[in-house]
């Protein structure tokens, strides 16, 4: 008897272990469950909100008006901003000119955000390819002068000058060592001579697929200070700053706990509130205009950031979530969408005073993908068959 009341609490536990992975909770069952799943050591005491996607009620709480880190999830306002600012589908175009009788050679930009150092890459992902550029004006400018490279100058206008270094090295390993003088955009189509190279990269929607997807900061960067200057603004994080905050306020979003030192969450100074990511994720769920940010989110075991996250922590969330993710020393943090069943959740997960290190690290981010599990369920119709 003894042996099998043993035999039945065993198979009774395994029964109650797995059943909720294929359970999803329900609305008022969440916050006593989530209470007990966030109180696991490895996430100290995160913050976290959720919130009905249809209705905009707040289904669960923790922590939302905490000042945190929001390491990458930064870039949801980043790729906001340049949904509002940018035309998607405008495509940035780098050409290169010469001026052989006065030794002169004009680059004219438009601040192309993803020139690319490989050519390989560049023409797989149809994207300018730096050495291409590079190699067609060393070509231009010995067809010019006879085989001399000496005593060129370069006027140029909208390069990041991380660019024109880029330039600027590959040219000095081919020994070509041109002055550079920067100019206005209005100087370089005057001074314009004959055409050597054209070179674009795609629209910004593809980039900020990109950046959305695989976390680019560099991108994060770049898109949100071209999305200040096109508002009217400086090119730096002042004018980040400003738009971000434009934003917030167009929706209704109290910005006061933001605290702005780049687009990327790179910086450990950045401070959100998960009520106020939260309700920017809810908000823009629900205009046109910013539909396309939904669909460049990283999907949870299928893509991107997200691609190897849930498939062994919370199988029942695979292909349910929508997040971009976010990581730093001491910091995982996680926002988006997640289906449960016919409705839709909001959630933002920051967990920024975990341990340092990798390990505190995953432990962080499978504690994260079992809660988002206790909820993620597909939505199937049920089916009734008809009488026989």
């Amino acid at each position: 008897m003894f042996l099998f009341k043993r035999v039945f609490a065993i198979c009774l536990a395994l029964i109650l272990s797995v059943a909720p992975a294929g359970a999803a909770l329900a609305p008022e069952s969440i916050p006593a469950a989530f209470d007990e799943l966030l109180k696991v050591p490895t996430l100290s005491n995160p913050a976290m909100i959720v919130i009905d996607g249809t209705t905009g009620q707040i289904i669960y709480e923790k922590n939302i008006y905490s000042q945190r880190k929001p390491a990458s999830v930064m870039k949801v306002l980043a790729a906001s901003v340049s949904l509002e600012y940018l035309d998607p589908q405008a495509i940035f175009n780098t050409t290169i000119s010469i001026v052989p009788t006065d030794k002169t050679i004009v680059i004219r930009g438009s601040l192309d955000p993803w020139i690319s150092l490989d050519h390989t890459v560049a023409r797989k992902m149809n994207r300018a390819s730096l050495p291409y550029m590079g190699f067609n004006t060393l070509s231009a400018v010995k067809k010019a002068n006879g085989g001399s490279l000496k005593n060129y100058t370069i006027l140029y206008s909208n390069l990041y000058s991380q660019d024109v270094a880029n330039l600027k090295a590959f040219w000095l390993k081919r020994g070509f060592k041109p002055a550079f003088k920067a100019v206005s955009d209005e100087e370089t189509l005057v001074a314009d001579g004959e055409l050597v190279v054209s070179e674009n990269s795609p629209p910004v929607i593809e980039i900020l697929d990109w950046m959305m997807l695989w976390s680019d900061n560099l991108l994060a960067e770049r898109l949100a200070r071209l999305s200040a200057r096109a508002a009217g603004y400086s090119l730096d994080i002042k004018g980040v700053n400003i738009i971000f905050r434009s934003l917030l306020a167009h929706f209704e979003i109290d910005d006061s706990k933001l605290v702005v030192a780049d687009a990327s969450g790179l910086s450990k100074k950045n401070r959100v509130t998960a009520k106020l990511i939260g309700e920017l994720l809810y908000k823009i769920r629900k205009e046109e205009k910013f539909a396309h940010l939904y669909d460049s989110l990283p999907i949870g075991g299928v893509s991107g950031t997200l691609k190897n996250r849930f498939i062994t922590t919370a199988p029942s969330a695979v292909g349910l979530v929508r997040a971009k993710t976010g990581t730093l020393n001491g910091t995982a943090t996680l926002a988006g969408y997640v289906q449960s069943t016919d409705r839709e959740y909001v959630f933002v997960t920051i967990a920024d005073e975990i341990a340092l290190g990798n390990s505190a690290l995953n432990k962080a981010r499978a504690a994260i993908d079992r809660v988002l599990g206790r909820i993620a369920a597909p939505n199937i119709p049920a089916e009734i068959s008809p009488a026989p």
